[in-house]
């Protein structure tokens, strides 16, 4: 199977989105809300949480994307996401998410789609692969 583009978007790394993730994910760091602590922990700016870049789900059509893969909305289940980090996340950054489709399989009643996003930075660098499992279950007799 050939690679496929679901879709593509971008968003800005934001201080109080920033914010609202730590607050919301109880991540205590000050490096993720106090500019001076991120500076001397060694960061540019203020550290994005780990899983900050769910961020572009705002920006995507999500049901634009399931229909475009043929899945039934109404039967579709994260089996599972896995973010790697190739270089810290933070304010001030620019980041483009590509996400393609990578592995489509069929297995007994369910069919599992995996897709990857890149987000590239503001230079075109990598800084963040996730990897995620759509499971569509089989349609009920």
């Amino acid at each position: 199977m050939g690679v496929t583009v679901v879709d593509e978007v971008a968003f800005d790394v934001e201080r109080g989105k920033i914010k609202e993730f730590a607050t919301a994910t109880l991540a205590e760091d000050p490096v993720h809300t106090d500019p001076e602590a991120a500076r001397a922990a060694g960061f540019e700016d203020v550290l994005a949480t780990p899983t900050h870049v769910v961020v572009a789900g705002h920006h995507r059509d999500q049901r634009g994307f399931v229909d475009k893969l043929g899945l039934a909305y109404e039967r579709v289940v994260v089996g599972s996401v896995t973010w790697t980090y190739l270089r810290p996340v933070l304010a001030g950054d620019r980041l483009t998410a590509v996400r393609r489709v990578v592995d489509d399989v069929r297995k007994k009643s369910l069919r599992i789609v995996t897709l990857e996003t890149e987000y590239t930075d503001q230079h075109g660098e990598a800084a963040v692969r996730v990897r995620e499992a759509l499971i569509e279950r089989g349609a009920q007799s």
